[in-house]
């Protein structure tokens, strides 16, 4: 879950090559080409989702517990927030 630090050098990898994929694309391939994209984005914004959701639904009395679901709800909270 601790992925947080890596996600923005992710993302401008995924534009680079998204850029670059869609160079030498008809018009057609291109539209196929971000709709994937568009639905990959979907799934991985559902998927973090029902990560916070599970998050949420823990209960722990223990602080360091507590301390590590808070920073972990963070991270994931930013993660779909910078998926849109």
């Amino acid at each position: 879950m601790a992925r947080g630090w890596e996600s923005k050098s992710v993302e401008e990898q995924r534009s680079s090559s998204s850029n670059n994929i869609h160079a030498g694309l008809s018009q057609d391939e291109r539209l196929r080409a971000d709709a994937l994209e568009r639905a990959a984005r979907e799934r991985q914004k559902q998927s973090l989702e029902l990560q916070r959701a599970l998050i949420l639904s823990r209960r722990t009395a223990n602080p360091g517990r507590r301390a590590a679901l808070e920073d972990a709800l963070k991270q994931i909270e930013a993660q779909i927030e910078s998926i849109g």
